[in-house]
């Protein structure tokens, strides 16, 4: 085994580097770009780097807010939200997104983007995003630290319930992720991975 010079530490002690590495490790994530409205009909369009599939059946999908934004806010109240595929070509619309603004500014219209309703949410999806899942609300949690106290973050679960995919993505009945060029998170404020076809690589499972 290598003997590995290690950086070690305590988090609640601080990590003593530049920048914390703990999302950076944590990475690539694939960013939750979701669509809400709120209770008076308002829009919002935000992305959270804090975002994963959960279970196949029913499809599981969550994000976490750190702090009840917007997005947190709004499913709270209707339950429901559209999740949408960030691309290498939308990557400056979601960047814009992310701006701080308030609840009645119109994100979509901020980016330059396109809402098209969703089939079974009153929620739209981006016109412009190459796949989209509609998703109703199952569980809103706060999270916790290991001593009980409130982590003041919210993890927001959803079902599923409609999926919208180009069709060009799809090969021989088979969805290609890299043909769709999604970017990730990858730490600090503003890293990003972009996924290529020359990235990937296939390994089965063992028997």
């Amino acid at each position: 085994m290598t003997a590995f010079d290690l950086h070690s530490y305590e988090p609640a002690n601080g990590h003593g580097l530049k920048h914390d590495p703990f999302n950076a490790i944590i990475g690539p994530r694939p960013i939750g770009w979701v669509s809400s409205r709120d209770a008076n009909g308002h829009v919002n369009l935000a992305p959270y780097s804090f975002f994963n599939a959960f279970n196949y059946t029913p499809p599981l999908i969550g994000f976490s807010s750190i702090g009840l934004k917007d997005s947190a806010r709004n499913m709270q109240a209707t339950k429901e939200f559209v999740w949408n595929l960030a691309t290498m070509d939308l990557a400056k619309q979601m960047n814009a997104t992310s701006a701080s603004v308030g609840p009645e500014v119109d994100e979509f219209e901020l980016a330059g983007l396109t809402p098209v309703p969703s089939k079974l949410v009153n929620v739209p999806r981006v016109g412009e995003a190459r796949v989209a899942f509609e998703c109703k609300v199952t569980q809103v949690i706060e999270l916790k630290g290991a001593n009980g106290a409130s982590a003041n973050a919210f993890l927001t679960m959803g079902e599923v319930v409609a999926v919208h995919i180009d069709k060009t993505l799809i090969v021989d009945g088979v969805y290609q992720t890299a043909l769709a060029g999604p970017i990730l998170r990858a730490g600090r404020r503003g890293d990003y991975f972009h996924i290529k076809q020359d990235a990937m690589f296939e390994m089965a499972r063992p028997d």
